[in-house]
């Protein structure tokens, strides 16, 4: 009898297996309104306070929770502009107390919508006293509201590029046309929207991330249950209370996936968390017609991105058997805080001010340089969490794109998501190069206070979690070799510095030389280099590294009277501006000329504006330079061959076998005079503005033949 029973048991225990799926994942979803109750109310979004009495559109929590049997958490998308820390921690231990979710296990993030009430101080800004409980209590709502939806579920993933949609908004203004910051002094080398005027910039100060992404999450029988998207554009700009294109985009959705809703189902759940920011907009300032008229209105921007988003979602493949793992970290750092002498003028103005919020910029900043010195440092939340093969890691700042792509190109999970201000609103985290260049992100406040190092302490930090929660080490970013690259390394260079380091100070040698380079300040990462088909594969966007008054500097052994020098370049700075536009090459001593360097660069009012021009020496009389015959047109990539064969010098241009300069330049080098600078000459002296890229180094003088081989075909 016991046999029996234990055999039928077992039949009964296969049958089940053979008939039923078994979910690995159970998902739940559901929107809660956090419109305000009470009017006006303050609206965070400006550099002095605001409030708003109307609505245009409604804002809300949209709350996802996860099971897998073992780990259990929720991802809460706000219609607001930024939400602090303690806030957050507030509501997850609220939310806590009333499901079965730990509080780190919860990630709370913001649209970034600019019309949205204030549950965070923010320079001219205060939090709404009255919103911020009514935040606090909706948000732990959301989280058990979308926890007690939960059924088994499947899960899928989708990306694709939307260019038109985004753009850089952070451009680089020539050396000349610095401007001052709220303290008086002459800072601000990049600002946000000075694209707007062609004339005083060089180019944009960034990479740009166009990649929409989208985790869809659906019924076991294929119904809808949740969509969560990810986008890098900073807001669109609306009038009162409003959700901005991020409700407008989700209604969108809602109505093309899941129109109809039924009152014994769950309604279908669309969320857009904001991607990597901080120096993103819609308008493309490299192109004057921008932004096309068809999107220039925030209704059909919204619709226009959620229809490239719909084709997408159509093309997803889900899986039933995903599994979860959720990390977080929590990092202690400093604020920027003011000096004394600073911190004595604020102190001033402040006092002046009384008891009235500040109405001036320089109020601003007045009254956020005491704040920074009474805070002097805080803690911020890092996650990562995995749903099957799918990764999502959060900044609780306003990331630039790089930092974004540091994150999605390292990271071990192929298909990653970045959300930035997640359980946090802790201001602007540029990379340590964009401080040398100064502007509005990176104004000490609380907009924009953290230590220099944040960005890569906490970039460090989110690929660190990822690590933990994929279970391997994070993937190392390498260029691909195009026909020209590969070309250039058969070439056997004795340096070849592809210029596509996503942060610097070393520029690694591809060459089997191991002659790496080192940047100096004054210069941007990972910007679109040329002929991304001639350089790299597989669609692989080219990067090159854009020069803003700081060097490349290497030495490179053995180098003596017969060289050659190949390099890409792109001038960013108009030809009328200054004697020279800009010296790109130069082989000298650091800190002055002698009477053995070696210098190209692009000439201006010298003689000869927009053409190469070579010198030779220490005199800076415009009758000794050599000019080329060729206009190279500004923002154009153009590649060129400098080759120097004892006294011989020649510059070849574009693969051109007719040199642009040909001339008699006697040298005898001294012993050791092995220094070479790429994107400045040897005394500083009009330092390229404009981007470089591929630099290889050669230690012969380059015949036609091979002069050929290693030109753009």
């Amino acid at each position: 009898m016991k046999l029996t029973a234990i055999t039928t048991l077992l039949l009964g225990l296969i049958c089940f297996s053979s008939n039923t799926t078994v979910a690995a994942i159970q998902a739940g979803a559901a929107v809660v309104d956090v419109t305000p109750l009470q009017f006006p109310v303050f609206v965070n979004g400006g550099m002095t306070s605001r409030s708003e009495s109307t609505v245009n559109t409604k804002v809300n929590a949209r709350a996802i929770v996860l099971d897998d049997g073992d780990e259990r958490l929720a991802i809460v998308v706000v219609d607001s502009c930024m939400m602090p820390r303690v806030l957050l921690d507030e509501a997850k231990q609220l939310a806590s107390r009333r499901t079965k979710i730990e509080p780190d296990h919860m990630l709370i993030c913001a649209t970034h919508t600019h019309t949205a009430p204030a549950s965070m101080g923010c320079l001219g800004t205060d939090a709404d006293p009255t919103y911020v409980p009514y935040l606090r209590e909706k948000l732990a709502e959301a989280i058990a509201a979308a926890e007690a939806n939960l059924e088994p579920a499947r899960v899928g993933w989708a990306a694709v590029d939307a260019p038109e949609y985004t753009a850089l908004r952070r451009w680089i203004l020539r050396s000349d046309r610095i401007g001052n910051d709220p303290f008086g002094n002459p800072t601000v080398r990049a600002n946000m929207h000075a694209g707007g005027n062609w004339d005083v910039v060089t180019g944009e100060s960034g990479p740009e991330d166009p990649e929409l992404s989208l985790i869809s999450i659906q019924s076991l029988d294929g119904r809808p249950l949740a969509l969560l998207a990810n986008f890098s554009m900073h807001y669109f700009g609306d009038g009162a209370i409003s959700a901005d294109y991020f409700g407008l985009f989700c209604t969108a959705l809602q109505a093309h996936i899941a129109p109809h809703v039924t009152a014994d189902q769950p309604a279908f759940v669309a969320a857009l968390s904001h991607g990597c920011s901080g120096d993103i907009w819609r308008r493309d300032y490299t192109d004057p017609n921008s932004p096309p008229a068809a999107i220039n209105a925030i209704g059909s921007y919204a619709d226009g991105l959620a229809r490239i988003a719909l084709e997408a979602y159509d093309t997803i493949e889900y899986q039933d058997d995903a599994d979860l793992a959720m990390a977080e970290a929590r990092l202690d750092l400093d604020y920027r805080v003011p000096d004394q002498q600073r911190l004595e003028w604020s102190r001033h103005i402040v006092q002046a001010i009384g008891d009235r919020l500040p109405e001036t910029t320089e109020e601003v900043y007045a009254r956020e340089q005491v704040i920074l010195h009474e805070l002097q440092s805080t803690e911020v939340v890092v996650q990562a969490l995995r749903i099957g093969d799918i990764g999502v890691t959060t900044t609780p700042n306003e990331t630039y794109a790089l930092t974004g792509l540091k994150l999605k190109l390292q990271s071990p999970l192929s298909k990653t998501m970045v959300i930035e201000l997640a359980n946090g609103g802790d201001g602007y985290i540029p990379p340590p190069e964009q401080h040398e260049l100064g502007g509005y992100n990176t104004w000490a406040a609380r907009s924009a206070g953290l230590e220099l190092a944040a960005e890569p302490k906490i970039t460090a930090a989110a690929l660190g979690l990822l690590e933990r929660v994929a279970g391997r080490a994070r993937r190392k970013h390498k260029q691909s070799h195009g026909a020209y690259s590969t070309a250039v390394m058969l070439a056997k260079p004795v340096a070849y510095w592809r210029l596509d380091e996503l942060a610097g100070p070393r520029a690694v040698d591809s060459s089997v030389q191991g002659c790496d380079a080192f940047y100096e300040s004054g210069v941007a990462f990972f910007l679109e280099g040329p002929c991304t088909d001639l350089l790299v594969q597989g669609g692989e966007t080219n990067r090159a590294a854009h020069f803003a008054g700081g060097r490349l500097r290497a030495r490179v052994p053995e180098l003596g009277d017969q060289y050659s020098i190949s390099c890409w370049f792109w001038n960013g700075r108009p030809v009328d501006g200054r004697p020279v536009t800009g010296w790109m090459i130069s082989r000298d001593r650091d800190y002055g000329l002698s009477a053995y360097g070696d210098h190209l660069g692009i000439g201006g009012t010298d003689g000869q504006p927009g053409k190469l021009v070579f010198l030779h020496g220490d005199s800076d009389d415009p009758a000794q330079l050599q000019t080329g015959r060729t206009e190279v047109g500004r923002w154009t990539w153009n590649q060129l061959v400098f080759v120097r064969n004892g006294d011989d010098v020649r510059v070849y241009l574009n693969g051109n076998p007719e040199p642009e300069i040909d001339i008699t330049a006697p040298v005898e080098l001294p012993t050791g005079f092995d220094q070479l600078f790429l994107g400045g000459r040897s005394d500083r002296s009009s330092n390229w503005e404009g981007r470089l890229d591929d630099i290889a180094v050669f230690d012969r003088a380059l015949d036609a033949d091979e002069i050929e081989f290693i030109s753009p075909q």
